[in-house]
């Protein structure tokens, strides 16, 4: 198990590293940059579960790779990153309570800059409810959010990464 399980824990760990440096960086582009850290996540999901499934091919498995070994290489990448991202963005801010409060300031803004919009959409009383969430929202709750969105789409992209790179000995 252990060959499976090195590349993909080297993967998973830059993959995480690299996640959490994003999202301290985009902090200057935006007040709030957990959507663009979201989106940085999806190019970097496929690139390092990709990467950690190639190099498990390559180097640790002679060349072949069946679908359950890409799907576990998968799973513990873009794991990895998910609970490392998730950990790192709650110190992160917890460490900064003033830059959680900005981000949080930021979504109660879009929010109510969107109001007609979204009670027209959806009701007032859904845009109460959201309005009394983000207000309530602590550290933990936009971590978590983070590590989510890159743990779902990391099992849609390793089931494709993993069919088209599967290759079984004849």
């Amino acid at each position: 198990m252990n060959k499976y399980l090195k590349t993909a824990y080297q993967f998973g760990v830059l993959g995480g590293v690299l996640s959490l440096i994003s999202f301290f960086l985009l902090r200057f582009l935006s007040p709030d940059p957990t959507n663009l850290s979201l989106i940085f996540g999806y190019v970097l999901i496929p690139v390092a579960v990709f990467l950690a499934i190639k190099f498990f091919k390559e180097y640790s498995n002679n060349g072949f790779l069946s679908f359950a070994e890409g799907m576990t290489i998968g799973f513990v990448t873009y794991t990895m990153i998910g609970i490392l991202s998730s950990l790192g963005i709650w110190l992160v801010l917890s460490l900064m309570p003033d830059f959680f409060q900005l981000i949080k300031e930021s979504k109660i803004q879009v929010l109510q800059e969107n109001r007609d919009m979204i009670i027209s959409q959806v009701g007032e009383a859904s845009f109460n409810y959201t309005q009394e969430s983000i207000k309530s929202l602590t550290s933990w709750d936009i971590a978590f959010n983070d590590g989510l969105w890159k743990i779902i789409p990391g099992m849609f992209f390793s089931i494709i990464i993993s069919i088209i790179l599967r290759k079984n000995p004849n």
